[in-house]
């Protein structure tokens, strides 16, 4: 599986961008869909997570409210819509994929939970 992010950019405060992951290969073996961000000094963590087939969700604390993940799998791509962004927001973001299966209601929240990842795309956002 190979992944492709982009979207990132500058923003202001308060502001929205969209992230998408674009996913090729051997993407009938995906299970879930992660997007992690990684600031300077700190570890990577999840932000969001989506199953490939399936239409519930998982967000970090820090984003509920402000972040919604989307799929399209038709077009083999994860979106992450970002709205309201703040300074903290800024980090450089990471899509990643788990071909796992797991128990009905798990969502893989560590990154050695995920095989494949994409090449990060940054985030910055201005006070």
């Amino acid at each position: 599986v190979q992944l492709q992010a982009s979207g990132g950019g500058l923003v202001q405060a308060g502001g929205s961008l969209r992230l998408s992951c674009a996913a090729s290969g051997r993407t009938l073996s995906i299970r879930f869909m992660g997007w992690f961000r990684q600031a300077p000094g700190k570890e990577r963590s999840l932000v969001a997570a989506i199953p490939w087939s399936g239409a519930s969700t998982y967000y970090a604390d820090s984003v509920k409210g402000r972040f919604t993940i989307s799929k399209d799998n038709a077009k083999n791509t994860v979106y992450l819509q970002m709205n309201s962004l703040k300074p903290e927001d800024t980090a450089v973001y990471y899509c990643a994929a788990d071909p796992t299966y797991y128990r009905v209601g798990y969502f893989p929240r560590q990154s050695y939970e995920y095989d494949y990842w994409g090449q990060g795309t940054l985030v910055t956002v201005s006070s």
